[in-house]
């Protein structure tokens, strides 16, 4: 929602968290607004956190803080899995996801499928930091359903990212075990998934859920903790799936010049307050608030 504050004649945008929770930014400017055949589509310049997208009205990046979550959604899983060489990326039409995995000197292709060409599109024009490997030699770009991509592509990839959007409306499935299912199928025999499962304090109704399940298919489910300022609360989870391996400690350095993301942090990450180990395995103070 975007706004005029008459007193000061300033324009703010506001993401409605939930119905109790607001979070609002001053817009210095409009760079694009459309609705693709899948959603709504704006694209800002704020005062606070730089360029800015929003989908169907909720934050997806900010140039500002991006970094905090790419870093963590790309690194942990293919800094500790064996011998990352493909990894697909769902979702993440912005990029950033793209961006990280590319570094990896054992990655030789990274193919990012996206349903929504429009925020590829966007992304390329307007959120060049983010975009900038999309023409990577090691990546390459689909524009489809990311779930008829998988069913061609058993077994063929080392990790999957899933770098979805809120699961409401057309992401909603990329939440549930039916999804974790077909990417199973598609990971090689000693694969890992992560996937971010929202914040414990604003979306506690959806985050167990999908946890759940994830450990319907996956026998080894590790959830982890990192900061996003412009997410809801600020406290963000992950959750990575194994097939075999623990993905909780680094086997390899990180790429050089990360700003969020070190082996400490990876380690650190997997350390769980009580409240939150509660809420997943136990359903403990789980309500929902939208």
């Amino acid at each position: 929602m975007i706004s005029r504050e008459k007193r000061h004649n300033e324009v703010w945008f506001t993401e409605e968290s939930t119905k109790h929770l607001r979070l609002s930014l001053r817009v210095t400017g409009e760079l694009v607004r459309k609705e693709t055949p899948y959603q709504s589509l704006l694209a800002l310049e704020t005062a606070e956190y730089g360029r800015m997208l929003v989908l169907d009205g909720a934050i997806q990046v900010t140039e500002k803080d991006e970094f905090c979550y790419h870093e963590m959604m790309a690194h942990v899983p293919l800094c500790s899995h064996p011998n990352p060489k493909k990894v697909l990326i769902v979702g993440g039409g912005d990029g950033g996801s793209l961006r990280e995995a590319v570094k990896h000197e054992s990655v030789e292709k990274a193919v990012l499928v996206d349903i929504d060409e429009e925020v590829i599109k966007t992304s390329r024009e307007f959120f060049p930091t983010l975009s900038c490997a999309m023409d990577d030699p090691k990546a390459e770009i689909r524009p489809m359903d990311a779930m008829v991509y998988m069913k061609d592509h058993r077994g063929e990839f080392d990790v999957i990212i899933v770098d979805a959007t809120d699961p409401v409306d057309m992401a909603a499935g990329l939440f549930q075990s039916p999804f974790y299912r077909d990417v199973w199928d598609a990971l090689s025999d000693d694969g890992f998934m992560v996937t971010h499962i929202e914040s414990p304090f604003t979306d506690a109704a959806i985050m167990v859920p999908a946890y759940r399940a994830m450990k319907e298919v996956f026998p080894s489910v590790h959830p982890y903790l990192g900061f996003m300022p412009t997410y809801p609360s600020g406290m963000w989870v992950y959750a990575i799936g194994s097939k075999r391996h623990d993905p909780s400690k680094p086997l390899r350095e990180a790429p050089k010049g990360l700003k969020y993301y070190t082996s400490d942090v990876h380690r650190a990450s997997f350390a769980l307050p009580p409240f939150l180990v509660d809420m997943l395995e136990n359903g403990e103070g789980v309500e929902s608030h939208y």
